[in-house]
C-alpha cells in the first residue's frame, strides 16, 4: 500500500511540473524565446556546483545552495514571474509569493514543507553566505543571457545601464569574481548598444 507521505510527495511533484509553464522576461541565449522558470532553476543549480570555487565564502553548504536554486521560483506557479525592473509589480510581490509558498509547500509532509519554506525564506532574505551565493547566481545568469541575445530584455523594456548595475551589484556580496565578470559584460553590452546609457 502506498503511504500517505509518498502520496503527498508525488502530488507536490506533479504540482511542481506547472513551473514549466511560467515564462520569465529573460530570453534564452539566441533570443528565440523566453526561458521558463524550470529552465532557469536548472541552469542555476548547474552553475551552483560548477562555480562554487568563486563563492566569496569557501565553506558554503553546496547542497543547500542547490536546493535553494531548484525551489526558489516554485512560488511563481501561483504568484507569476515579476519582472525585476517592474516597480509596480514588485510592490505586492512578497505578499503574493508568501501566499503561494503557504499553499504549495503546505502540500508536502510537514517536515519537508517546513524545510522548503525555510530554504525559500533564506534565499529571499539574502543574509546567509549560501543565500548570497545563490542570489549572485540568480543575477549573473540573466546578465549573461541578455548579453548573449544582444540586449533582449534590456532593450525591449528600455532598461538603462545604471539600473542594470544597481540591480546586479549584490552579486559582489556572494561572489566577487562573478561580479567582475558581470560588470565586464554590462560594460561591453553598453559599448555594443545592447543596453542604453541613462539619458541617451
Amino acid at each position: 500500500m502506498i503511504s500517505e507521505r509518498l502520496k503527498k510527495q508525488m502530488q507536490f511533484i506533479a504540482e511542481a511540473d506547472k513551473i514549466k509553464n511560467v515564462f520569465r522576461m529573460t530570453k534564452i541565449h539566441d533570443g528565440s524565446r523566453r526561458e521558463n522558470d524550470a529552465e532557469h532553476s536548472w541552469h542555476l543549480a548547474l552553475m551552483a556546483f560548477l562555480l562554487s570555487e568563486h563563492s566569496k565564502e569557501a565553506d558554503i553548504d553546496l547542497l543547500k545552495v542547490i536546493k535553494m536554486c531548484i525551489i526558489h521560483d516554485l512560488v511563481e506557479i501561483d504568484a507569476g514571474d515579476t519582472f525585476c525592473y517592474d516597480a509596480v509589480g514588485n510592490m505586492d510581490k512578497l505578499e503574493r509569493e508568501k501566499k503561494a509558498a503557504k499553499r504549495l509547500f503546505g502540500m508536502l509532509p510537514e517536515d519537508q514543507g517546513k524545510e522548503m519554506v525555510a530554504l525559500w525564506e533564506e534565499f529571499d532574505a539574502m543574509e546567509t553566505k549560501e543565500a548570497k551565493y545563490a542570489a549572485a547566481l540568480d543575477r549573473v545568469q540573466p546578465v549573461m543571457l541578455n548579453y548573449l541575445n544582444q540586449g533582449g530584455t534590456w532593450l525591449e523594456h528600455q532598461i538603462t545601464k545604471d539600473r542594470v548595475v544597481k540591480r546586479n551589484k549584490p552579486i559582489d556580496e556572494g561572489a566577487p569574481a562573478l561580479w567582475e565578470y558581470a560588470s565586464g559584460l554590462i560594460d561591453e553590452a553598453a559599448a555594443k548598444g545592447y543596453v542604453k546609457e541613462a539619458g541617451s
